[in-house]
């Protein structure tokens, strides 16, 4: 046994223990920085020995314990005889705050919450993991208050924020609801500052209800209401990397020097077959492409051609180190933060028409029913020789006749197969119990200044799902081939819901006078889903339906795809953006020449956990800088009518997400003006005392943009009135001719899980 896992088994079982997650025990042992990756795989590997366990919320427990206040596998919670909780604090704008208990079940949400009274928060702030004592005091509710004790793990130690002058003294208001007050940050003018200037700031002192809370400028990112500047402010917020560093460039630079079209060695020549590549109309990398032909004895050859990134990125060169550490490219609305330099990305790896490119070649063999009979994969040179947008091929799909005269005979009759095969293929999978959440990404318009024009959600037509379609079973067959090998690889596991969750969500279904069976079944999940489409409730219990799931996540666990009804995935497809499929490359190259290279589970895991965390830390960026360009636009735009649909409903008020625009805002039960308004937890709805008037989940109604505050990321609407008989009106889709089209050089692509 190494020293280290000595130190967690000794920590973990000491009497006094309470259940925390492993960076809180990290920090305890007197460890940071990359010693958590350390720790982290530590206590996975002690658990899969069984000397550990996982509690609620992946807390560590002990995997035997005789104190009174924590049984094995359970986590502290307000209801412990323990008189502290470890939790997460989320602090209100009047100063009191709540902390949510670690482990408390989804179906008890804010129920669970402990009130914070604003003298007893002490410096913690939204997001820190806190230690509270429970005193003998109650709030109105009759619920116990607490008192933070400790903070045990920052949620974040740099904020953005807008500089100011007040009293002879610079200050700098966060933007969000971080922190009530503004940030002391030294003399006027400190770093060349302006009035109005955003800022990062490094808090040297964190506000608490004795003293204000302290800080020093690091970074002028530029004038509020600049062009880029809110951009700027999210990438700063999010940590999210910046240019490529020398030697990696460098590198770059050498494979573009080395890379001349020959085919030579093991690669085999497809240059002369019939392959396309199907991408958004802005697309500037193209990492897959498409070949299919039909066999004499009525069998599908499936080609899904991915660009052989690991030809360019070799292991522990710099440019691997990059990417490595990158992870994933992040997509904002007007810029891509790639993984690779785009000499890689955007040139030599991309799948370009009419170019000789290196290729990673998936052959699936397919029955006539969609049945999958054989995979081969190996390495390949090809020459796409059509480049076609989502959009042309659903104007394909809408009148194949006409587009006869446009295309060469042997790629109209590879569209016409494709679309054949793929649609085949979808009926399978939903047979089989897959999972599909109609929960369309938003989309910021920008004009070709980069201003925002407009919003609109993505549609998920039968072009994209064409390209799903052979990406799943391309993943699916890489993983089950790698499986069969006996190999150790980085998959893609998305686990079964909690069935507190699924009882929770059951229980808000029928609220909504919803019929369906046990929803522990994948098949009644997939009915309700089925049976909301189009319906004004449909945004409402996809959402639900999403917090009910686990997050997919990397890993090299045997633990399967819950909403895909997969036992077996990784990500193979898309190796220009993402580094775990870098490494499925890498591993099917290593095993077709017989040479599987030595792997270490601890490794893998330690590589999944940081692959899953840049995942998520991309998609909170890309959603708040969504937020953040929707709110400028709406900033000039007070008193602006629209129609939304209710999306929530809360004792204190309603959410509306627009139809048209697709902005969500909030309505006070105060500013409901004709009436006074009682809220009904169990039917999700308030209603009015004398009227009568209801507004549910799911009403259709109009609105008014009332106010907008950008930096508090707040936009209120006033309620008009509903329109019409609203329980059942399906959602209005945005009218494409009203879009505008996003920056050149963005790249906007269907999420493929």
């Amino acid at each position: 046994m190494s020293q280290l896992d000595d130190a967690i088994l000794r920590h973990v079982n000491d009497p006094k223990y309470r259940p925390v997650k492993p960076r809180v025990i990290c920090k305890k042992l007197g460890l940071a920085g990359d010693d958590f990756s350390k720790v982290k795989r530590a206590i996975k590997l002690l658990v899969k020995a069984g000397r550990l366990a996982y509690g609620p919320s992946h807390l560590v427990c002990p995997v035997k314990t005789n104190h009174p206040a924590v049984k094995v596998g359970e986590a502290p919670t307000r209801r412990s005889s323990s008189k502290h909780v470890l939790g997460t604090f989320r602090r209100a704008t009047a100063g009191f705050g709540f902390v949510r208990p670690e482990g408390t079940p989804a179906a008890e949400g804010r129920d669970a919450d402990i009130f914070v009274p604003a003298s007893a928060t002490g410096d913690a702030t939204n997001g820190d993991i806190v230690r509270l004592r429970i005193s003998s005091k109650r709030d109105r509710m009759g619920k116990p208050e607490g008192r933070v004790i400790d903070v045990v793990e920052r949620a974040n130690n740099r904020f953005v924020g807008t500089y100011f002058v007040k009293s002879g003294m610079g200050l700098v208001q966060v933007d969000g609801k971080v922190f009530a007050k503004p940030i002391y940050v030294g003399d006027p003018g400190a770093k060349g500052a302006q009035a109005d200037d955003k800022v990062v700031v490094e808090m040297v002192r964190f506000p608490s209800q004795v003293r204000d809370g302290e800080g020093v400028i690091v970074s002028i990112l530029g004038q509020r209401g600049q062009p880029g500047v809110d951009t700027l402010s999210v990438i700063h917020e999010f940590n999210l990397p910046g240019d490529f560093d020398d030697a990696s460039l460098e590198n770059a630079r050498k494979q573009a020097e080395k890379f001349d079209e020959s085919i030579t060695g093991r690669r085999k020549d497809l240059t002369g077959e019939t392959i396309i590549t199907i991408d958004p109309a802005t697309a500037r990398d193209f990492d897959d492409a498409i070949s299919l032909d039909r066999l004499d004895n009525g069998h599908w050859l499936l080609g899904v051609h991915i660009a052989d990134v690991s030809h360019f990125v070799r292991p522990k060169s710099a440019l691997d180190r990059e990417a490595k550490d990158r992870a994933t490219s992040v997509y904002l609305p007007d810029q891509v933060i790639p993984m690779l330099p785009e000499i890689i990305s955007n040139n030599l790896a991309s799948l370009q028409p009419d170019k000789v490119r290196y290729a990673m070649t998936a052959r699936i063999e397919f029955s006539p029913e969609g049945q999958r009979i054989a995979t081969d994969v190996y390495k390949s040179a090809i020459k796409s020789c059509r480049r076609f947008t989502y959009e042309e091929v659903d104007q394909f799909l809408a009148d194949r006749s006409l587009w006869k005269r446009k295309l060469a005979p042997p790629v109209h009759k590879l569209l016409c197969g494709m679309h054949e095969l793929a649609m085949m293929l979808r009926e399978r999978r939903m047979k089989q119990g897959a999972l599909e959440l109609s929960m369309p990404e938003l989309e910021i318009d920008l004009n070709s200044e980069g201003k925002v024009v407009g919003a609109h959600l993505e549609e998920n037509t039968e072009s994209h799902q064409i390209i799903e379609e052979f990406m799943l079973a391309a993943n699916i067959a890489v993983a089950e081939m790698l499986f069969d090998k006996g190999v150790l690889f980085l998959r893609r596991v998305h686990g079964s819901p909690d069935p507190r969750k699924l009882k929770s969500l059951n229980e808000f279904v029928k609220e909504l006078h919803l019929e369906t069976d046990s929803l522990e079944s994948r098949f009644a999940l997939q009915a309700l889903l089925n049976d909301v489409k189009g319906d004004s409730r449909e945004r409402a219990v996809n959402y639900a339906v999403l917090r009910s799931m686990q997050r997919a996540v990397y890993s090299p666990e045997e633990e399967g795809h819950y909403a895909l009804a997969s036992g077996c995935y990784c990500h193979f497809t898309s190796p220009i953006r993402r580094y775990p499929d870098l490494t499925i490359h890498r591993l099917i190259d290593a095993v077709n020449r017989g040479k599987p290279p030595e792997q270490h589970f601890d490794d893998l895991l330690s590589l999944g956990d940081h692959c899953s965390e840049r995942e998520q830390r991309a998609t909170e960026a890309e959603r708040e800088l969504n937020k953040v360009k929707l709110l400028h636009y709406l900033e000039d735009k007070v008193g602006a009518k629209l129609e939304g649909i209710v999306t929530g409903v809360e004792s204190f008020g309603l959410f509306v997400m627009g139809t048209e625009l697709p902005a969500e805002g909030f309505v006070h039960i105060s500013a409901l003006s004709d009436d006074y308004y009682k809220y009904d937890k169990v039917g999700h709805v308030i209603q009015g005392f004398r009227s009568g008037n209801t507004y549910r989940l799911g009403d259709a109604v109009q609105v008014a943009v009332a106010s907008v505050d950008v930096e508090r990321r707040e936009l209120d609407f006033r309620l008009l009135g509903k329109i019409g008989d609203s329980v059942h009106t399906p959602a209005k889709r945005p009218s494409s001719a009203k879009r505008g089209k996003p920056v050149k050089g963005t790249k906007r692509r269907k999420k493929r899980r």
